[in-house]
């Protein structure tokens, strides 16, 4: 049986971005904006838990006045994120990265089936940027539209040889690009090779993306609401895709929008409108008395 949300005992909100609070442009709209940066006004505390990487997050945190640990890489990287003006940087609380013999694997696949592939590796110790670093074998179309969509542009390298790097202990996430009618081979591939070494998961119509076992939005919250303070019954999640049902187990209460994958909104708790018409500011509005 469902359990009855009051919403004066809700704490914060686990947030998914694309598909779920991001217009299908990626934009956040102005009336999400606006509802987001009044609930962090009052306190409400606002987690981002996305697939993205930090810095194609920034602009979104940054546009609600969002702060403190949140989730990226779906998992694989909880980051404190600093409080607008303090001066402070962004600090990793904990990541879990894949082996390189996953990696290894993944990039000679992706060539044997002529799709795209990429990788996510941690900053390099002597390099004062607190960004990843995302590698791709070529600018394939699928690297430009995945710089269009998170603003982060890739270093095109010879992966092979960017993986056998000294120092480099591991890869945050890989991710195939292509016709989701070539997923179910993919994974089955991987999964055929790796078993429980690794954790796949959809996270956008054409993203399959995969990481270390053990990595999911669900552990990475259950993190972050240790860092917080929080409790399950003091947080909604809300999410659109696989990706978001780990977390929806993890918080008291979930939401899905109207646009989501049919067993997400199954595992829901609310539905509210369309990413497309920003349903997701109604929704809140309407719980919160906006």
């Amino acid at each position: 049986m469902q359990k009855q949300l009051n919403p004066a005992m809700i704490k914060a909100l686990a947030l998914d971005l694309d598909g779920t609070a991001l217009l299908p442009d990626t934009v956040m709209g102005e009336r999400t904006k606006e509802c987001l940066k009044c609930l962090t006004a009052r306190g409400i505390q606002v987690i981002i838990c996305t697939g993205r990487a930090v810095e194609g997050s920034y602009r979104y945190y940054s546009a609600i006045n969002a702060y403190g640990p949140m989730v990226f890489f779906n998992g694989a990287e909880v980051a404190d994120i600093p409080q607008p003006g303090s001066g402070r940087g962004v600090k990793v609380l904990e990541s879990r990265l894949m082996d390189l013999d996953i990696v290894d694997y993944g990039i000679s696949l992706a060539r044997s089936m002529d799709i795209h592939f990429q990788i996510f590796i941690p900053p390099d110790e002597k390099n004062e940027s607190p960004w990843e670093t995302l590698l791709v074998d070529k600018m394939r179309p699928e690297a430009e539209m995945y710089q269009k969509h998170t603003g982060i542009t890739p270093v095109v390298t010879d992966m092979k040889a960017a993986i056998t790097a000294p120092g480099l202990k591991g890869c945050i996430k890989a991710a195939f690009i292509t016709d989701p009618g070539l997923h179910d081979e993919i994974r089955q591939k991987m999964t055929d090779r790796f078993g429980g070494r690794v954790y796949i998961a959809r996270t956008y119509p054409t993203f399959l993306e995969v990481m270390a076992a053990g990595v999911s939005k669900g552990e990475g919250l259950k993190t972050v609401m240790a860092c917080r303070g929080l409790k399950p019954d003091e947080v909604i999640a809300l999410g659109d895709e696989e990706n978001d049902l780990p977390m929806f187990a993890v918080a008291g209460f979930s939401a899905a929008p109207s646009s989501a994958k049919d067993k997400v909104k199954q595992a829901a708790g609310y539905i509210f409108g369309s990413n497309a018409e920003e349903g997701i500011a109604p929704f809140l509005e309407e719980m919160f008395k906006l």
